[in-house]
C-alpha cells in the first residue's frame, strides 16, 4: 500500500493524512486480486476434496470429517511458532512460497488421478500439507496488510478482504459443483492448484518496502519460547481480545462440526447431487457476500466496536433453519440458514480483525494474530472430530440440532466484554 502520493511505499501514515482511496492503490489492489483468485480456487477443493472421498472413495462419515479435521490440525499445532517467523522474516516472501508448496500439492491429486485411482491417504496428506502451509500464509497476510494500509483504512480493506471471501464461497461451491460433474472431482482440484500459481504472481508484482523485526536496531532478540508467550500474553491481558477470541473459538467449535457432516448430511439425507450440494453452498455464501459489502457501512451507522456484538447476536434465529432443511426445495432452507450465518461472520470479522490491528503494535502484529488463530483455529478440528463423532452416533440431523445452537451461542461471550459499552474502536495506543 503506498502513502498519499503516487510512489508504493510502506504505510507509516500520520494520524492526521488523508489516505488515498484503496482503488487507486495498486499494491492492495495487487493483493486483493491475487486473493480473490486463490480464495475462489480454495472454495473449489474444499467442496471437491470431500466429493471425491464421498462419491468416488466411498468414505464413511468419520473419514470425511477426519479429512476437515487434518485440514485444520495445524492451526492448532503451528499458529504459536508461525507467529513469531511471521514477526521476524519478510512476509511478502514467504506468503509466496507458501502459495508455490500449496499449488505443487494440490497439483499432485489430478496428476495422480491421471495415472490410477487417488488413495484416500493422498487426501489426508494433501489436506494436512495445505492446512500447514495456510498457517503461515494466513498469520503473515493478516500481518501484512497493515503494512500497505493506514490505520483508517483497514476496516474498508479487511471488508473488501471479507467481501471477497464471501465471493468465493458464493462462486466456488457453485464451480466445484459443475467441474465435479464435467471433469470429476479430482481433476476439479487443478482449479485450486492454478488459483495459487496467479496469487503467487500477484504477491511478486508488489513492490512495497517491507521492515522486519531484524530490522529494529538497538532491540534486543528474544528466545523463541519468550516470543511466543508475548502474542499470548498480549490477546489475555486485553479484555475484549478475551471475550473476541472466545466468541469466535465457541463459533468456529460449533460451525466445524457443522461444516465436517455437511457434505454426508447434503448428499445422504437430503440426496442433493454435486451440482446441488455447489448450488446449495453457493446460495448460502450470498450472506457473506452481503455482509462483507454493507460491513463498512454497518460499521459507520452502528459504530466500529458495537457491530462487533450486534452481528453475532441479531441473525440468530435465523440459523435455525439449517436442521430444519428437508429433501427437494426444502434443501433451500439450508441455504438460508448459512447466508444468516455467513452474513454474521463476515460482519464479525471485518470489525474484529480491524480491532486486533488496530491496537496491536506492528512489531508485535504476527504474534498476536497467530496466537488469537491457535485458539480459535484450533478448535475447529476439535469441531470436525466432534461432528464426525456425533454424526456416526446420534445420526446427522441431530448432529445439527446440537450444532447450531451451540453456535448461535457464541455471541454471548461479547455481552460480557466492555464492547457492551463502547461505540467506536479506540484510536492506536502506540504510535
Amino acid at each position: 500500500m503506498s502513502l498519499p502520493h503516487a510512489t508504493e511505499q510502506s504505510t507509516a501514515v500520520r494520524p492526521d493524512a488523508d489516505p488515498p482511496g484503496l482503488w487507486r492503490n495498486r499494491p492492495f489492489l495487487l493483493l486483493w486480486g491475487g486473493q480473490t483468485v486463490s480464495e475462489i480456487g480454495s472454495s473449489v477443493s474444499t467442496l471437491a476434496l470431500p466429493l471425491l472421498a464421498v462419491t468416488t472413495l466411498r468414505a464413511s462419515t468419520f473419514q470425511v470429517a477426519l479429512l476437515g479435521m487434518l485440514g485444520y490440525l495445524p492451526f492448532l499445532l503451528l499458529s504459536l511458532p508461525a507467529g513469531v517467523l511471521v514477526d521476524r522474516l519478510r512476509k511478502r516472501p514467504l506468503m509466496l512460497w507458501c502459495d508455490v508448496a500449496r499449488m505443487l500439492l494440490l497439483g499432485s491429486v489430478p496428476l495422480v488421478a491421471l495415472l490410477g485411482r487417488v488413495p484416500m491417504g493422498q487426501l489426508f496428506a494433501v489436506a494436512l500439507g495445505v492446512g500447514a502451509l495456510s498457517v503461515m500464509f494466513d498469520v503473515a497476510y493478516q500481518s501484512y496488510l497493515p503494512t500497505l494500509l493506514s490505520t483508517r483504512q483497514l476496516v474498508d480493506g479487511n471488508g473488501k478482504l471479507g467481501t471477497t471471501q464471501a465471493l468465493a464461497q458464493f462462486v466456488g461451491p457453485s464451480l466445484a459443483g459443475a467441474l465435479v460433474g464435467l471433469l470429476g472431482a479430482a481433476r476439479a482440484v487443478a482449479v485450486d492448484a492454478g488459483s495459487y500459481a496467479l496469487s503467487t504472481v500477484s504477491l511478486a508484482l508488489i513492490r512495497v518496502p517491507e521492515t522486519g523485526a531484524g530490522d529494529e536496531p538497538g532491540k534486543p532478540r528474544v528466545g523463541f519460547r519468550e516470543a511466543m508467550t508475548e502474542g499470548l500474553v498480549f490477546v489475555v491481558r486485553d479484555p475484549i481480545l478475551r471475550c473476541i477470541v472466545a466468541c469466535t473459538a465457541t463459533a468456529n467449535l460449533f460451525s466445524g462440526a457443522l461444516s465436517a457432516v455437511e457434505v454426508v448430511f447434503l448428499v445422504r439425507t437430503l440426496h442433493a447431487t454435486p451440482v446441488v450440494v455447489g448450488a446449495v453452498l453457493g446460495l448460502a455464501a450470498v450472506g457473506g457476500l452481503a455482509g462483507g459489502l454493507l460491513s463498512g457501512w454497518l460499521a459507520r451507522r452502528v459504530g466500529s466496536a458495537r457491530v462487533i456484538w450486534v452481528s453475532m447476536l441479531a441473525p440468530t434465529p435465523l440459523f435455525l433453519l439449517i436442521p430444519l432443511s428437508r429433501p427437494g426445495w426444502g434443501v433451500l432452507l439450508y441455504s438460508l440458514g448459512w447466508a444468516a450465518f455467513s452474513a454474521a461472520g463476515t460482519v464479525y470479522n471485518t470489525a474484529q480483525v480491524s480491532y486486533r490491528q488496530s491496537i496491536c503494535p506492528p512489531e508485535l502484529l504476527g504474534r498476536m494474530n497467530a496466537s488469537v488463530r491457535w485458539i480459535v483455529w484450533g478448535t475447529l478440528p476439535l469441531g470436525s472430530l466432534l461432528g464426525g463423532a456425533l454424526g456416526s452416533w446420534i445420526g446427522l440431523r441431530p448432529t445439527l440440532w446440537v450444532c447450531v445452537p451451540g453456535a448461535c451461542a457464541a455471541g454471548l461471550w461479547l455481552l460480557c466484554s466492555p464492547l457492551r459499552t463502547m461505540r467506536d474502536v479506540p484510536e492506536p495506543r502506540f504510535g
